[in-house]
């Protein structure tokens, strides 16, 4: 029988490469994007079902978790996929820095409001995260807004870092009621996720001097496949953090317990869980 298998950030990117690949698979793939048209574009190719959801708005979040409940009685896996690079430092509507909301807080709040549909189906959650947690990190607990000193690189290096403090501490809470969580690096991607940043990502992110470095999204978006066909436990460890399918080293701060149950405590604050 089909699993569902929500994926966000899907409406291109290794999030649109990996549906296909798990629909190709036998899986029943819900797709979410930020974009409505290129979401259903992905969604139609694959007579997936499809919502819209901007990460930038919390209730947009929050209207995206109550649909999702309303239509699937099981989520066998959520993929936790969209982020991004964003040049200058800005706040939401929600009062929170951009890069911070987008590529942590919203998907954190989206994996809260469906926990107890994810305990109840033994689900797995996947966080895409990257090398820049382990690269480009200032992470500051009492700064995640970056008042105190921002940069484009930093902020998306904090926010990849706080997707596996996050998966560390999900694993802590909930591993034994059956949620299996996961993090990885999908590889450094030619993708259009940079677009909105400036300077040095931007152009090493699209510049045809570097294109020959970067991965396809074909690739990075079978690390996400991997995860998601893969049986935790068996194919790979819950609470772990992967690069190229195997267990990799990332930021040592991932290994804080008491740093990864502060930003889970905070970040419910903030997302009045």
């Amino acid at each position: 029988m089909p699993r569902t298998i929500v994926i966000t950030g899907a409406s291109d990117g290794i999030g649109a490469a990996s549906a296909r690949q798990l629909h190709e698979a036998g899986e029943r793939v819900v797709i979410v994007g930020r974009n409505p048209a290129k979401t259903s574009a992905v969604a139609r190719a694959l007579g997936a079902d499809s919502f819209s959801a901007d990460f930038s708005d919390l209730a947009d979040v929050r209207r995206l978790a109550a649909d999702l409940l309303e239509r699937y009685e099981r989520i066998d896996v959520l993929a936790n996929n969209a982020g991004g690079i964003f040049a200058e430092r800005e706040l939401t509507a929600d009062g929170y820095e951009t890069t911070f909301q987008v590529n942590h807080l919203a998907p954190f709040l989206l994996t809260n409001l469906l926990l107890d549909r994810l305990i109840d189906s033994g689900a797995s959650v996947i966080q895409t995260s990257s090398e820049a947690a382990r690269r480009f990190a200032r992470f500051d607990i009492d700064d995640l807004q970056g008042e105190r000193r921002y940069s484009a690189g930093a902020a998306y290096g904090n926010g990849k870092l706080a997707n596996v403090l996050f998966t560390k501490e999900l694993h802590r809470r909930y591993g034994d009621g059956g949620v299996h969580a996961v993090a990885f690096h999908p590889g450094v991607i030619a993708s259009s996720f940079a677009g909105a940043s400036h300077g040095v990502m931007r152009w090493f992110y699209t510049s045809r001097l570097t294109k020959p470095l970067l991965a396809s999204n074909d690739l990075g978006g079978s690390r996400l496949t991997w995860l998601a066909l893969g049986k935790p436990g068996v194919d790979w460890e819950p609470g772990g953090f992967y690069a190229n399918n195997r267990l990799a080293r990332t930021n040592r701060l991932a290994d804080d317990p008491a740093l990864a149950k502060m930003l889970w405590d905070r970040s419910a604050e903030m997302v009045a869980l």
